[in-house]
């Protein structure tokens, strides 16, 4: 095979590279009805100079195709994040919600055809193109658990839309390791109100403690 291609079975094929991913997948786009995507963050599978060229693709079949998407809710405390996840969702006549558990990026299509993105070597990424049914019902499975526990975007923009105004500076506090006290003065609130505040920002993180929370911002870009 090709350097960017490896065949493990006839029903799995590892690839690396967008480019190869796409040459192989992107009739997937223009065909399917029904799209399941659970992204780690808005550039997701897709890099930069082809995601306009999909999102092209599938807003043009905006009623044709069913488009559920799952990303992290730790995006929500970016204001930037938030409307461009908005806009994403009313131009793909998409369903998106959003979990505080940990997702690993994969798009499932016609409940036939799934994509697992695999690790970063040399500044390519591996991707696992695989067509055997036990393990797309599997996978199918895993999704809809997801789905089912996740949050409607709208509902829970409205939820965090009081602590993405301060979860910057919560951020760079709790980077800085700023003791409680010290950090609620410089922010004007109580001591209470501000343990709350870092409460609700590592629960839309998904942190059990306020360094994986920074960990996970980072990761997200938020800090």
């Amino acid at each position: 095979m090709g350097d960017g291609l490896t065949r493990v079975s006839e029903s799995i094929t590892i690839v690396r590279g967008e480019e190869e991913l796409f040459r192989r997948t992107g009739h997937l786009f223009a065909a399917a009805t029904d799209m399941a995507c659970a992204a780690a963050g808005l550039a997701g599978w897709v890099a930069d100079h082809r995601a306009e060229e999909f999102a092209a693709a599938t807003a043009a079949r905006a009623g044709e195709m069913r488009v559920r998407k799952i990303y992290p809710a730790g995006l929500l405390l970016d204001s930037v994040s938030a409307r461009e996840l908005a806009r994403r969702r009313d131009r793909l006549g998409a369903e998106i919600r959003v979990t505080s558990e940990e997702i690993n990026e994969t798009i499932i299509f016609d409940r036939r055809v799934v994509i697992l993105a695999g690790d970063l070597r040399a500044g390519r990424r591996s991707y696992s193109v695989i067509t055997q049914p036990e393990i797309v019902q599997g996978v199918l499975s895993l999704f809809e658990t997801a789905w089912r526990s996740a949050v409607d975007l709208a509902v829970y923009d409205y939820r965090v839309a009081e602590i993405r105004q301060i979860a910057p500076a919560v951020l760079d506090l709790l980077s800085q390791g700023v003791k409680d006290e010290a950090a609620a003065r410089r922010l004007g609130l109580g001591l209470r109100t501000y343990r709350r505040r870092v409460a609700e920002l590592m629960a839309a993180l998904g942190a059990e403690s306020r360094f994986q929370a920074g960990a996970r911002a980072r990761e997200l870009g938020l800090v």
